[in-house]
């Protein structure tokens, strides 16, 4: 029982750094991978362009969406994404999942083994699904 609850508790920090992630996937591909970033509130502040475009790819294929999933677009043939707007939910989501994700290695599994357990990132549990599997019905069903 207490296994399904810290399991339950890594799915959502997962989540979250997953969200987060796909907020700046797509800098490079629109050439600001030389653009310094803007607004960052728990990633680093001098974390690079480049860094970032890094982290998002992560993010992005750990939850299987684009940029725009957190982040803001304009409306039109070619949206334009607005990667420093805060007016989307999801990117304040993603905040909280990167912090808890952040957390969890940290302060839980460092201390596990002397830190020699893998990190958590966000596939760990959302498998590029943009919901986690929270749970054994979740999985999916194998042969037996």
């Amino acid at each position: 029982m207490r296994y399904l609850k810290n399991r339950k508790v890594i799915v959502v920090l997962t989540i979250c750094m997953a969200i987060a992630g796909a907020q700046t996937f797509a800098q490079k591909d629109r050439g600001h991978e030389d653009h310094k970033p803007e607004n960052l509130k728990v990633l680093p502040k001098n974390t690079t362009g480049e860094e970032i475009h890094t982290i998002m790819r992560g993010y992005s294929k750990a939850l299987g969406v684009r940029c725009n999933f957190c982040h803001a677009a304009s409306e039109g043939d070619k949206p334009k994404i607005d990667f420093a707007s805060d007016a989307k939910p999801e990117k304040d989501i993603a905040r909280k999942m990167i912090a808890m994700v952040d957390a969890i290695n940290n302060k839980y599994l460092d201390k596990i083994e002397d830190g020699k357990l893998e990190k958590i990132t966000c596939v760990t549990c959302h498998m590029g699904r943009t919901t986690p599997i929270v749970s054994i019905d979740s999985l999916a069903k194998g042969k037996d």
